[in-house]
């Protein structure tokens, strides 16, 4: 429960709360805060000190959760950006003024409990889903915490949970809010409706080009080039180095006779399945037991058997699957479950696995071995290729004496032309654009670093930059936005004329017969939309935006001008379900906890040393 309330902690109002407080205690200056903390203490809640260690422990552990969710560690600036230190050292200084609280009421835990929440942690489990000793002793080591320091912040966890279960855990949503809620989320409504669209309104005239020269003036920054620079490249790595190399057909054989030994190719099978209905089950087990082959039964009961493909047994995504096809001899079938029913496995044909070939086994020894001799001399063709580009030597010329292709792209900032290179690394990619727009044009560029031990030299031969557009080049683009512009106004003129006849009393029926479309009528929906898609979000919302007799019109998210009428309001009935119930008692538990705690925190005290937090966050220590 405890960690669920510090959910709101992790939200941004959250972050932007513990960013405040910091800056808000910097203002009264350092000396009045930090005038009786030592040196190592990074703040003291009442009279517990939260020192570097145990903050950067957590910093570090909000780091890393936070680089789960990104995908790659957060810089420092990064980390700053998104309140994270305030974040931790705001949850420490919550959690050491709940200690102080429990101290005071007398909580404990016994060693029994702390034994049970130790063996129950899925973080020391083994394989088998028991407590593993040395799997706790790893991931005590790799947080940087002793076993006294861990049942110490575990004791102090229950603890904390104590006082917050004793206070809050009864908490209930009156019945009256939980009555609100359920009609706000559970009414319902039928509307009629229709669409009105570009045929429903006369086409606009052609724009002239005086008007065209007018909206592009108006909209210069929609009609630009984008910077380009135009780049010869070489790629330098040990795959590209090795494509250069022929191996000759002696070494070839020899490999193949010195690693034979070691090398094996997989048995596979071609697959074949057919999904049984019960009746089809019941021929199918029939046919098993007489020996009928499974071509017969397939054809006999109108199937068409699917096939899976010839596949080796690691490729069989579906265990269960694997098992029975590998488990057959060629030509036979067996029944088994499936997701939606019994289905018949058949395997028609078997390919030995064991020992390849040399003809088999022929064009990756030779890709090995030109890759072990890449890998020897890339080092070496590196040094001499840096020595040519320091003789301003082309690199055409470079490429053509070490056997290399150039590869010539007109690149723009978002990188998408560098897919001229086979199988580049987006983060490649990503290093190679922004050295491209960092050089300049004629200047012999630095060698760009590449994953795996390679370089990438380029020229940059061209700048062009980004200006704006003439309406020579851009005529029919501007041409069609503006027909676009003046089609969505004439719709919406349109739209609204036809709410304001409805709002003159006419009949949703005779104000649809004046576009030419028919009124329909919807499905019931929620505020949130129908579950049939019909009626969507946006539409859905505006048709609750009043009473029984409300009409109006809506943009819907696909680009409609919907225009509707309420036929019918559906109150909702029953209770609030359950889950949301839970949910919605666990948010208020969320809101109370937070006003407690805040006020246990001030009332305790918070003192920020400043240079403490600095240094630790500059220095690690």
């Amino acid at each position: 429960m405890l960690d669920g309330m510090r959910g709101f902690a992790k939200s941004w109002p959250g972050k932007a709360m513990g960013a405040l407080l910091l800056v808000g205690l910097a203002g009264f200056g350092i000396n009045n805060v930090i005038a009786d903390l030592g040196s190592s203490t990074v703040a003291r809640v009442g009279d517990a000190e939260i020192n570097s260690r145990t903050f950067l422990r957590a910093y570090q552990r909000q780091l890393n959760q936070v680089a789960q969710q990104m995908g790659s560690m957060p810089t420092s600036e990064q980390a700053m950006n998104m309140g994270l230190p305030s974040m931790v050292l705001q949850s420490l200084a919550q959690d050491a003024a709940l200690n102080q609280m429990a101290d005071k009421f007398g909580l404990g835990v016994s060693d029994q409990k702390l034994s049970e929440m130790l063996r129950a942690d899925p973080s020391f489990q083994g394989t088998l889903g028991s407590f593993d000793r040395s799997a706790f002793t790893q991931v005590l080591q790799q947080n940087g915490i002793t076993e006294a320091e861990y049942f110490d912040l575990q004791s102090n966890a229950a603890r904390r949970d104590q006082l917050v279960q004793s206070l809050f855990g009864d908490t209930k949503l009156s019945t009256t809010a939980s009555s609100l809620i359920n009609r706000y989320a559970a009414d319902k409504r039928t509307v009629d409706y229709f669409v009105l669209g570009d045929t429903n309104i006369e086409t606009p005239v052609a724009p002239t080009d005086d008007e065209l020269a007018t909206y592009l003036k108006d909209h210069q920054s929609d009609f630009r080039t984008v910077e380009t620079r135009t780049v010869q490249m070489l790629r330098l790595s040990p795959d590209d180095l090795a494509a250069t190399k022929t191996i000759a057909e002696a070494d070839i054989a020899a490999e193949y006779e010195r690693t034979k030994a070691s090398l094996t190719k997989p048995e596979r099978r071609t697959i074949e399945q057919v999904v049984l209905n019960d009746a089809q089950l019941a021929a199918f087990q029939a046919g098993l037991t007489a020996g009928t082959p499974f071509e017969t039964l397939v054809t006999d009961n109108g199937l068409t058997a699917a096939e899976l493909g010839t596949l080796a047994e690691s490729e069989v995504t579906d265990p269960g699957l694997a098992k029975a096809a590998f488990g057959l001899a060629q030509g036979d079938f067996v029944i088994v479950d499936g997701v939606t029913g019994k289905r018949a496995v058949h395997v028609s044909t078997i390919q030995a696995g064991g020992v390849p070939s040399l003809a088999e086994a022929h064009d990756q020894i030779a890709k090995t071995l030109a890759l072990a001799q890449a890998r020897k001399e890339i080092a070496d063709v590196q040094d001499q290729v840096e020595e040519l580009r320091a003789a301003f030597r082309p690199l055409p010329e470079i490429a053509q004496r070490f056997g290399l292709d150039v590869y010539q792209a007109d690149v723009t900032a978002d990188g998408s032309a560098l897919k001229v290179l086979p199988d580049l690394a987006a983060a490649d990619a990503t290093r190679i654009s922004q050295a491209i727009f960092t050089a300049d044009q004629g200047a012999l560029t630095a060698a760009v670093p590449l994953a795996g031990s390679g370089n990438l030299y380029f020229d940059l031969t061209k700048v062009e930059p980004a200006r704006d557009q003439s309406l020579d080049e851009v005529h029919d683009a501007v041409a069609t936005a503006l027909t676009a512009e003046r089609t969505n106004a004439a719709v919406q003129a349109a739209t609204d004329a036809a709410v304001a006849k409805l709002d003159a009393g006419t009949s949703f029926d005779d104000v649809a017969a004046s576009y030419n479309v028919f009124p329909q009528l919807s499905t019931a929906f929620t505020r949130f939309g129908a579950a049939d898609g019909s009626i969507d979000g946006v539409v859905a919302a505006a048709a609750f935006d009043g009473d029984a007799t409300h009409h109006g019109s809506a943009l819907n998210q696909t680009g409609e001008h919907v225009v509707f009428q309420v036929v019918d309001v559906i109150p909702a009935e029953g209770p609030l379900d359950a889950g949301a119930q839970a949910n919605l008692e666990q948010e208020a538990r969320v809101g109370i906890f937070d006003e407690f705690v805040t006020a246990v925190r001030d009332d305790a005290g918070l003192r920020i040393n400043q240079q403490a937090l600095q240094r630790a966050l500059t220095t690690g220590q």
